[in-house]
């Protein structure tokens, strides 16, 4: 009895040890499948984002790199099909209009050794463009995100025609591929039949708006969506208008979808990078700036004392400095109140609330024409288009939310897969985000997430945009695509590519 008591106490034990085993061996892997969505024919419509635009520039790699080339390639375990590209002619960047180059469209930056002090040397790469917006490409093509375009661009007829360039009415990257001159990017997708599409679109809507220090406004300091200058903000009707057209015509054959929200620009180095308080002044230097602006600041106080200006006011635009680190920039701020009929100009320094855009880094204490006294950012205020002011910032965060709520909202009508990039690009620029052992953050060039230009993702940038729309797409579709391996990814292209 005893003895098999024993004997049963073994089987048992090795019986257990069979399923322990078991319990430890990996899982298989999930098989990639469609779900409800049909990848067979992919096109995705957008702006520099979906074109793969990096470094200021776009070129062959980046192109390469896109997060709706990285879709297309997760697509095709589960059924996707060819997925045709607008390439450029090299991995400079750049273009040519008949033969000449363009300075609007320069090469890519890319770090070209480092300076006296140590900082990355970031410049245009030393190679010539060989990209001719006028050599016409034959498609169709699947990619037709479109740099610089803004939502009204895609359904926008001659957008793709040459004529229209001198007039700033085209765009030459949609000109070297445009199926004719006179049709839009929407058709150009709808004529392909599309079985899933992507749009992500509307950055630009306010973008260059930003990116300019909010130079579109009128002289109250107010978009004018009325007359659409380039850096104009698009009026969140007229957004929501053309998102229903897009969407519909997307939609009308039946074809799924993803679409995308958009971030707050803050999300972005290139407003971040440069901070509003960089001086660090000597107590001389402090002396001869505070007198300058004596006069200024009297002017105010006399102001207040007769009833003209509020203290609050007065204190908001008074500049003064002191011995030492952190002394924030001054700046002109047209949203203040008008003091030009009593001789007082719209004078104030920068606040933590206030967005030094990246370009200002290198104009920030300069001189003008070479004189000591004359300090630009200091003795002498920065002109609106070094700086988004907070109030800007508010008009532009106002018209994303707008965008916003539109873009979800047709985005549930429609029974599309819906990102929230948004909330993903905040997170980057908040402790950033985990991948293996890797972290990924917003820092201008080392943070791993964006580009030299600080606006455009960078290789790794994008395969993260993809692996979070893939998410959204499984979501939604009861898909099981699988997610890129972001190690894998540079987060900045060496000057030489090949």
């Amino acid at each position: 009895m005893i003895k098999n008591f024993k004997w049963l106490l073994l089987v048992s034990l090795a019986f257990v040890a069979c399923n322990n085993d078991d319990e430890d061996t990996t899982p298989a892997e999930v098989p990639v499948t469609p779900g409800s969505a049909v990848f067979t024919k992919y096109v995705a419509l957008g702006d520099s984002f979906a074109a793969g635009y990096s470094d200021g520039a776009l070129f062959i790699k980046g192109q390469g790199g896109s997060y709706a080339n990285i879709l297309s390639q997760q697509f095709i375990a589960a059924g996707g099909g060819d997925f045709k590209t607008p390439l450029t002619s090299d991995n400079v960047g750049g273009l040519l209009f008949g033969g000449v180059p363009n300075p609007k469209f320069p090469p890519r930056f890319a770090i070209l050794g480092f300076n006296p002090d140590g900082t990355p040397k970031i410049a245009p790469v030393p190679f010539a463009s060989t990209t001719e917006v006028m050599a016409h490409i034959t498609g169709p093509f699947n990619n037709l995100g479109v740099p610089g375009a803004k939502s009204f661009h895609l359904i926008a007829p001659g957008y793709g025609n040459p004529a229209g360039l001198s007039l700033g009415a085209a765009n030459p990257y949609f000109v070297r591929f445009a199926t004719v001159p006179g049709t839009t990017i929407l058709k150009d997708a709808t004529d392909q039949k599309p079985t899933f599409f992507s749009l992500f679109i509307g950055g630009n809507d306010v973008l260059s708006y930003a990116t300019s220090g909010g130079a579109g406004k009128d002289q109250k300091g107010n978009p004018n969506p009325a007359t659409y200058g380039s850096d104009d903000i698009t009026d969140p009707t007229v957004f929501a208008n053309v998102y229903t057209a897009l969407v519909g015509g997307l939609t009308a054959g039946g074809a799924k979808g993803v679409v995308a929200n958009l971030p707050y620009v803050n999300a972005l180095p290139y407003f971040t990078t440069v901070p509003y308080n960089p001086a660090a002044l000597t107590a001389p230097l402090v002396a001869l700036l505070n007198s300058g602006y004596a006069t200024y600041n009297a002017g105010l106080l006399s102001m207040v004392k007769n009833g003209l200006l509020t203290e609050a006011e007065a204190a908001r635009r008074t500049v003064k400095f002191a011995a030492g680190n952190g002394n924030a920039v001054v700046i002109v701020d047209s949203y203040l109140t008008d003091l030009s009929a009593y001789g007082l100009p719209s004078y104030r320094q920068a606040t933590k609330e206030d967005f030094m855009v990246l370009t200002s880094r290198a104009f920030i204490g300069t001189t003008v024409g070479g004189d000591p006294t004359k300090v630009n950012g200091l003795s002498v205020p920065l002109a609106d288009n070094w700086v988004l002011s907070k109030d800007e910032v508010k008009e532009v965060s106002t018209a994303t939310d707008a965008y916003n709520v539109t873009i979800e909202a047709i985005a549930k009508e429609k029974g599309l897969a819906f990102v929230d990039t948004r909330t993903v690009m905040a997170k980057l620029s908040n402790g950033g985000l985990n991948f293996g052992n890797f972290n990924m953050t917003s820092a201008y060039v080392t943070g791993g997430a964006f580009s030299l230009d600080g606006i455009h993702p960078s290789a790794r940038g994008y395969g993260l945009i993809a692996n979070i729309f893939i998410d959204a797409i499984n979501a939604k579709y009861g898909s099981t695509l699988r997610h890129v391996d972001l190690s894998t990814y540079p987060i900045q292209y060496p000057a030489i590519l090949q």
